[in-house]
């Protein structure tokens, strides 16, 4: 099929991806309407929240805003319309229209437009240049848009080609939002992704804020998922109190698409891996015998285990050991050979390889989910963790010796970047059993107390366990989770003050928020004016990685040096 010609029918008969991490995000409020008005030169103006949760709706009402005040919609008249503003019908409920998207938002929909009118209507699975049809399901008055489903694609983009998309739930599942660019062009929206996240939400001044760097891509763009959690809903007719009935037939079972809470069902996910994706027919056929066991709804859980034997020398020939599945997925390689298999007991053990580092988890805890971009992630974190030689250099300061890694989880960054670091690799996390499992996954790579260790801490209090520490000596590596870092965390990371500061976040919004916050700093120090000091920091650089090619996440590193005021 020639680039830009399009076939999408949201109609079609599909297959399923499953929804990432984050993608069933909770939608603004339902309100009834039976037809309506928009005021022409109406401008939406929203409460403002004094903090920023980078949720899905911040994050959409932030791009919807700009485009408003891009739009010059400016609502001159508090309280109503003048006489000269002309009411503009909006289209009912249930109505399909045509509609030009304009922009693409950070949460990966469209924002478009029907032709003579400037309300602002959000699409997903449609990219800028797109006319598509759509159809209304909701209006937004106060946030001034409306949601409308996609139905398919009446004149493509010329960056559309349908051609390239390899599933056929696509434009359906929420999961994937992307399938119909090339992959350029997806790293390209990506960039641009962090850039709008820290105009939005850093509150700094634009010089403050360097040129954001090309997104990293993933070296797989296909299977590379390795955990997806499809999951199928009770019976029909069961109430929360009385008596169940169990299943009288299989339940769809897959993932909520856009729009309703109906569970799609899926038999295939192509942007999972060959072991999960077996697992995933293994489950169906499974539910197919046991679904009448089931009187209530159910997650399913698919985590990829890897089995590494070494060779002695490339040559060699190795047999699928004892225990493996005889049709488990093999990945031959000159030092080794890797048998993947499914994992469905959340309490069971997964293990997977960084390079040469081994790590397992709890197969149902969190961790990365995009094993083939790992190297080249922690290789960037290892090129950057240390000051560059034109500041390492500076005389006054001496080298690093220390890594304090916050929110650690099960080590990714002490283990993976020890090497580094003469005095010692500190990770601290909250939660008991992912400390537990770091120490394990030190003792399996072979490092001992002096070179890494770790500590179960609520992460605010993390400072008062490295006092010791010269924060001269010290960097600070911090992955925290979607929220973001507390107010308490941050004051407490200047209070210590590092010399460096390298931020990982899967999402660049409250990234940006917790970034300014360290870039525009605190006063420290004792009453009299002339004793307190000022720690602040400045961006060296920011990138994005591509963990989850084909959507619209991107995660992000800030990396930022404390500025020595003289």
């Amino acid at each position: 099929m020639a680039t830009g010609q399009s076939t999408i029918d949201a109609g079609a008969t599909p297959m399923a991806v499953p929804a990432q991490a984050g993608d069933n995000h909770k939608q603004p409020g339902k309100r009834p309407f039976n037809g309506g008005h928009q005021r022409k030169g109406a401008k939406h103006r929203r409460k403002q929240k004094t903090f920023q949760d980078g949720s899905h709706e911040e994050v959409l009402m932030a791009d919807i805003q700009a485009m408003l005040d891009s739009q010059k919609i400016v609502d001159d008249v508090e309280g109503g319309a003048s006489a000269e503003e002309e009411e503009t019908p909006l289209p009912r409920k249930g109505t399909e229209i045509e509609l030009e998207v304009v922009e693409l938002s950070s949460t990966g929909d469209g924002l478009a437009k029907q032709k003579g009118s400037d309300h602002i209507y959000v699409v997903p699975f449609s990219i800028p240049g797109d006319t598509v049809k759509a159809k209304v399901y909701r209006h937004n008055f106060e946030e001034g848009y409306t949601a409308a489903d996609f139905i398919s694609v009446v004149k493509p983009s010329a960056l559309r080609d349908d051609s390239r998309i390899q599933c056929g739930y696509f434009a359906k599942c929420s999961g994937c939002q992307f399938q119909m660019l090339d992959y350029t062009e997806q790293l390209k929206l990506k960039r641009n992704i962090v850039v709008k996240a820290y105009k939005n939400f850093s509150r700094l001044s634009p010089e403050l804020v360097p040129d954001v760097l090309d997104t990293i891509g993933s070296p797989l763009q296909y299977g590379y998922r390795t955990k997806l959690t499809p999951h199928f809903d009770a019976p029909p007719g069961n109430k929360r109190r009385g008596p169940k009935n169990a299943h009288t037939f299989m339940p769809a079972v897959g993932f909520t698409p856009k729009s309703t809470r109906q569970v799609l069902d899926i038999e295939d996910c192509p942007i999972a891996t060959d072991a999960v994706r077996k697992g995933l027919t293994d489950e169906r056929a499974r539910m197919a015998v046991e679904y009448g066991n089931y009187v209530k709804g159910a997650t399913i859980l698919l985590r990829e285990d890897t089995k590494r034997i070494v060779k002695a020398s490339p040559s060699d020939a190795i047999e699928t050991p004892e225990g493996v599945p005889e049709n488990a997925v093999r990945v031959d390689a000159d030092t080794h050979v890797d048998f993947k298999t499914c994992i469905t007991d959340q309490n069971a053990t997964s293990t997977e390889y960084i390079d040469n580092f081994q790590f397992t988890n709890p197969a149902g805890a969190f961790f990365q989910n995009n094993n083939s971009i790992l190297s080249p992630f922690t290789a960037y974190i290892r090129e950057h963790i240390l000051p560059p030689s034109s500041l390492a250099s500076t005389a006054s300061k001496p080298p690093i010796k220390y890594l304090i890694d916050a929110y650690s989880g099960s080590g990714l960054f002490t283990i993976t970047q020890y090497s580094l670091f003469p005095g010692g690799s500190i990770g601290i996390d909250i939660a008991e059993k992912s400390i537990a499992y770091a120490r394990r996954n030190a003792t399996l790579n072979g490092l001992d107390e002096s070179q890494c260790r770790f500590l179960a801490a609520d992460a605010p209090e993390l400072f008062k366990s490295v006092s010791a520490y010269n924060p001269d000596e010290t960097v600070v590596v911090l992955d925290p989770p979607r929220k973001g870092c507390d107010t308490s965390f941050l004051r407490q990371l200047l209070e210590f003050a590092p010399r460096r500061v390298v931020y990982v976040s899967c999402n660049v919004h409250t990234q940006a928020r917790d970034v300014g916050v360290l870039v525009r700093g605190q006063q420290t120090g004792g009453e009299q004016k002339e004793k307190k000091k000022r720690t602040r920091y400045e961006i060296e650089s920011i990138r994005g990685f591509d963990f989850f090619p084909q959507t619209g996440h991107v995660e992000g590193v800030a990396v930022l040096n404390r500025v020595d005021e003289a």
